[in-house]
């Protein structure tokens, strides 16, 4: 184990201070598909380290989040409620029930378009964020309740049918940031929105991950995308882990290195864990700037 914590408190300026190391402490994550790592080996990885409150095996994500948490003796409890294909508003409505308790740390993921009938449309986002935050809080008022802003979806972007069709492949990405600030920003009790997308980003440019997967991988980059270039692949979903872990707890994940034991057993090349751990708080310590 990981025996130095550095508690980063500009890389979670974006909230208030980081919650103190040795205390326990209760994450909920809800969203669909891009939280529970759909398409790869996240989603089955280590469903016993988390509490699935659907009951349906899933690791995802959060189990990433546990596993970063013991490697760091950082204490967690981590819990989630996942459903792909969903809105926020879907789990406003017919989830309520299972997620309405005092979490001290909530991190919300929306659909990938934000709008399935009418994507980049945030309108539903905004009430039904601003709904859930206000549900968290009134359980718990000193929750911290988080955004999670998506990746670009090849699909969307390379397809004459996607939305974004034409644009850059980062396009995508930066409209959702923006979408998300700005509900952010109307929405008192939501504490800030964790950068993903951006971190995808900085991986293409970076030369990391490779931009289009519709044209073959070039040598020696990873593809963050699963088979349907809409998902995320094992490394897709280890970079969206790192930043929320990064974000949450202001940990460097820096600190965990090439050796890292969730990339170790997904199988992701230890010197791309290395390196997709330095993108990702390079990701995070950026917000302290904005």
């Amino acid at each position: 184990m990981i025996g130095v914590v550095r508690f980063l408190l500009a890389a979670v300026a974006l909230t208030s201070a980081p919650l103190a190391a040795q205390e326990d402490h209760r994450i909920l994550f809800i969203g669909n598909s891009f939280t529970q790592g759909a398409n790869s080996a996240v989603l089955r990885y280590r469903p016993d380290s988390v509490d699935d409150l659907n009951g349906e095996g899933v690791g995802g994500i959060p189990a990433l989040f546990a596993k970063f948490a013991e490697q760091a003796d950082l204490n967690w409890e981590v819990s989630h409620e996942l459903q792909g294909g969903t809105t926020l508003g879907f789990h406003l409505r017919e989830r309520r029930k299972l997620i309405d308790h005092a979490w001290d740390v909530v991190v919300m993921q929306e659909y990938s378009v934000l709008n399935p009938e009418n994507p980049g449309n945030a309108t539903d986002t905004g009430r039904d964020a601003s709904a859930l935050a206000k549900m968290f809080e009134t359980a718990n008022p000193n929750a911290r309740v988080y955004l999670m802003s998506t990746w670009s979806r090849a699909d969307q972007t390379y397809k004459p049918e996607g939305h974004w069709y034409g644009q850059t492949v980062g396009q995508m990405a930066i409209d959702l940031r923006g979408a998300m600030d700005r509900i952010d920003n109307q929405a008192e009790q939501i504490d800030g929105v964790i950068p993903v997308g951006e971190a995808w980003n900085r991986a293409i440019a970076a030369g990391i991950a490779d931009d289009n997967p519709y044209d073959g991988r070039d040598y020696g980059k990873v593809d963050l995308w699963s088979y349907d270039h809409y998902h995320a692949s094992a490394e897709g979903s280890y970079l969206e882990a790192l930043v929320v872990f990064a974000t949450i707890t202001g940990f460097d994940v820096r600190e965990f290195g090439a050796n890292e034991r969730a990339a170790h057993e997904l199988g992701i090349e230890p010197k791309v864990a290395a390196g997709l751990q330095s993108l990702a708080m390079e990701q995070v310590e950026l917000e302290a700037a904005r």
